[in-house]
């Protein structure tokens, strides 16, 4: 093993680069990782509720406040992951490479923190656009992968606690020049050398380049964040779907076409199957003359946006009770879509009163091009 740095490894002088930056963002960091942590179990528990705690009906806007801040913050986690990155680079060509067997496992703990968190980001990111180019399922991964994320900044976290508390109480414009030399081998660190001027930083201040990334940060939430946000939707530029680009004023994530549905939502022997006690059949002729109660709920997409809508119909309540169940039954409700598609069933508490055919505030039917609007 090389003792003595070759003259070809790389050299980092660049004096934007310290412990307060990277402590300062960092904290950051972990708060968006926290956020999205809790607001992923949420979502997953709408997917996979547990059997003796039924997910609660209400507050009907629950959910898109829940995902809508986890991809939010998800989207602004992206450039503040690769901003902590940049601030620590020079860790990486520390010499020599692996001073210990402690020191491997600590760098070990740390590409596993960083391989994990950019694949979470990335998959997330690509499952807002509907773009699925991995060969896993995204849910099952992104779930568990998560527990690996938060599991590794803890660890981090603890190694690194002296050198966080050391960033956090320094002054940002004073603090030590963070290179690939370890500051307790730098004659020029604070802890070696004693009080000495703050670096000078020609160009940009420290706290130039804090405010710089978060402006921009703040640029992303703002252009994305209105597919959740109704009144920031005229800004919405990242924003990957706009309620005001969907058919009927409802943002689509995959056509009827897409879903393979066409033919049985268009065909004449359509009918609502409800099986209970006392099965029936309704065919669209019945429905029709029956759908007399209308209320706004909204659409709320896994992917992060959401959209309120009027909905006419038939109440549910009263087709369950019809059948023989009651307010207190749990319904399933099974899609045209077949087995295998992105969502072909679901559970309702039918004591929340929803109409069971969706209609628009116009009065007219759901066109086939809307066949699959929420997630």
């Amino acid at each position: 093993m090389f003792q003595t740095r070759p003259r070809w490894w790389p050299r980092f002088r660049s004096t934007l680069r310290s412990t307060a930056v990277t402590a300062r963002v960092g904290r950051v960091l972990g708060i968006a990782i926290a956020v999205l942590f809790v607001t992923g179990l949420l979502s997953h528990y709408q997917y996979e509720p547990w059997s003796w705690l039924p997910e609660p009906a209400a507050p009907v806007w629950g959910y898109r406040l829940s995902q809508g801040v986890h991809v939010a913050t998800g989207m602004l986690t992206i450039p503040l992951l690769l901003f902590k990155l940049w601030t620590v680079y020079p860790n990486l060509f520390r010499f020599p490479p692996v001073r210990s067997w402690l020191h491997a496992a600590e760098r070990a703990s740390v590409a596993i923190l960083v391989s994990s968190a950019l694949v979470q980001v990335t998959t997330g990111f690509l499952n807002v656009l509907n773009w699925y180019p991995f060969p896993w399922y995204f849910t099952t991964v992104h779930r568990f992968l998560s527990y690996v994320v938060v599991g590794s900044v803890l660890l981090h976290v603890g190694v690194k606690l002296p050198d966080i508390g050391y960033g956090l109480r320094a002054r940002v414009a004073e603090a030590d020049v963070l290179t690939e030399t370890p500051w307790n081998e730098n004659p020029d660190s604070h802890s070696n050398a004693g009080t000495l001027p703050a670096p000078p930083t020609p160009g940009l201040s420290r706290r130039g380049l804090l405010t710089a990334a978060g402006a921009g940060i703040g640029v992303v939430i703002v252009t994305s964040a209105g597919q959740t946000v109704t009144p920031l939707e005229p800004l919405g530029l990242l924003a990957p779907r706009q309620w005001t680009r969907g058919p009927q004023g409802v943002p689509v994530n995959r056509t009827a076409d897409q879903a393979q549905v066409i033919e049985a939502a268009t065909s004449q022997r359509w009918a609502l199957q409800v099986v209970g006690p006392r099965p029936y059949r309704l065919t669209l002729a019945d429905l029709g003359p029956r759908a007399l109660h209308e209320a706004r709920f909204p659409i709320s997409c896994v992917e992060g946006w959401s959209v309120g809508a009027n909905w006419r119909g038939v109440s549910l309540l009263e087709v369950v009770e019809e059948a023989g169940g009651t307010a207190q039954s749990r319904v399933q409700v099974l899609s045209l879509e077949r087995e295998g598609g992105s969502t072909t069933r679901s559970w309702m508490d039918p004591s929340s009163r929803p109409p069971c055919w969706r209609r628009t505030s116009t009065g007219n039917d759901w066109t086939s091009t809307m066949a699959t609007p929420s997630g």
